[in-house]
Protein backbone atom coordinates (compact mmCIF):
# COMPACT_ATOMS: atom_id res chain seq x y z
CA UNK A 1 0.00 0.00 0.00
CA UNK A 2 0.94 3.30 -0.86
CA UNK A 3 1.64 6.11 1.70
CA UNK A 4 1.26 8.99 -0.51
CA UNK A 5 -1.38 8.43 -3.13
CA UNK A 6 -2.46 10.39 -5.92
CA UNK A 7 -6.22 11.75 -5.95
CA UNK A 8 -6.29 10.91 -9.74
CA UNK A 9 -5.96 7.04 -9.14
CA UNK A 10 -6.98 5.47 -12.54
CA UNK A 11 -10.05 2.93 -11.96
CA UNK A 12 -7.16 -0.50 -12.42
CA UNK A 13 -5.35 1.07 -10.03
CA UNK A 14 -7.86 0.85 -7.51
CA UNK A 15 -9.01 -2.16 -8.24
CA UNK A 16 -5.44 -3.97 -8.31
CA UNK A 17 -5.65 -1.61 -4.44
CA UNK A 18 -8.63 -3.24 -3.37
CA UNK A 19 -7.77 -6.84 -4.56
CA UNK A 20 -4.80 -6.94 -2.77
CA UNK A 21 -6.16 -5.56 0.50
CA UNK A 22 -8.55 -8.00 -0.48
CA UNK A 23 -5.63 -10.71 -0.10
CA UNK A 24 -4.20 -9.47 2.84
CA UNK A 25 -7.42 -9.67 4.93
CA UNK A 26 -8.04 -13.44 3.52
CA UNK A 27 -4.36 -13.88 4.75
CA UNK A 28 -4.91 -12.41 8.21
CA UNK A 29 -8.11 -14.21 9.01
CA UNK A 30 -6.69 -17.58 8.04
CA UNK A 31 -4.29 -16.25 10.52
CA UNK A 32 -6.76 -15.33 13.48
CA UNK A 33 -8.80 -18.80 12.57
CA UNK A 34 -5.12 -20.63 13.54
CA UNK A 35 -4.34 -18.71 16.57
CA UNK A 36 -7.85 -19.24 17.69
CA UNK A 37 -7.23 -23.49 17.44
CA UNK A 38 -4.21 -22.68 19.10
CA UNK A 39 -6.04 -21.21 22.01
CA UNK A 40 -8.53 -23.29 21.97
CA UNK A 41 -5.64 -26.43 22.18
CA UNK A 42 -4.03 -24.45 25.20
CA UNK A 43 -6.87 -23.98 26.90
CA UNK A 44 -7.99 -27.62 27.08
CA UNK A 45 -4.26 -28.25 28.06
CA UNK A 46 -4.93 -25.91 31.44
CA UNK A 47 -7.52 -27.69 31.69
CA UNK A 48 -6.27 -30.78 32.35
CA UNK A 49 -3.10 -29.31 34.07
CA UNK A 50 -5.31 -27.99 36.75
CA UNK A 51 -7.34 -31.07 36.79
CA UNK A 52 -3.85 -33.01 37.46
CA UNK A 53 -2.81 -30.42 40.10
CA UNK A 54 -6.53 -30.56 41.70
CA UNK A 55 -6.07 -34.69 41.90
CA UNK A 56 -2.15 -34.52 43.47
CA UNK A 57 -3.49 -31.87 46.09
CA UNK A 58 -6.18 -34.24 46.56
CA UNK A 59 -3.61 -37.34 47.25
CA UNK A 60 -1.78 -35.46 49.19
CA UNK A 61 -3.92 -34.23 52.09
CA UNK A 62 -4.65 -37.97 51.97
CA UNK A 63 -0.95 -38.84 52.74
CA UNK A 64 0.01 -36.17 55.02
CA UNK A 65 -3.67 -36.76 57.18
CA UNK A 66 -2.27 -40.20 57.29
CA UNK A 67 1.45 -39.26 58.72
CA UNK A 68 -0.13 -36.75 60.63
CA UNK A 69 -2.47 -39.24 62.68
CA UNK A 70 0.94 -41.61 62.79
CA UNK A 71 2.68 -38.60 64.17
CA UNK A 72 0.15 -37.89 66.75
CA UNK A 73 0.08 -41.38 68.24
CA UNK A 74 3.37 -41.64 68.27
CA UNK A 75 4.02 -38.42 70.72
CA UNK A 76 1.04 -39.43 72.30
CA UNK A 77 2.84 -42.66 73.36
CA UNK A 78 5.94 -40.97 73.74
CA UNK A 79 4.14 -38.90 76.02
CA UNK A 80 2.50 -41.93 77.86
CA UNK A 81 6.32 -43.13 78.36
CA UNK A 82 7.57 -40.24 79.89
CA UNK A 83 4.78 -40.26 82.29
CA UNK A 84 5.55 -43.75 83.43
CA UNK A 85 9.22 -42.92 84.07
CA UNK A 86 8.85 -39.51 86.09
CA UNK A 87 5.62 -41.68 88.14
CA UNK A 88 8.72 -44.37 89.10
CA UNK A 89 11.37 -42.14 90.56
Amino acid sequence: MKNKKSCCQTKAELMKENSELLEENNGLTKQNNNLQEKVKTLQDEVDSLWAMMDEITKSDIENFSHLLEELKSDVLSRTLMITKNVAKA
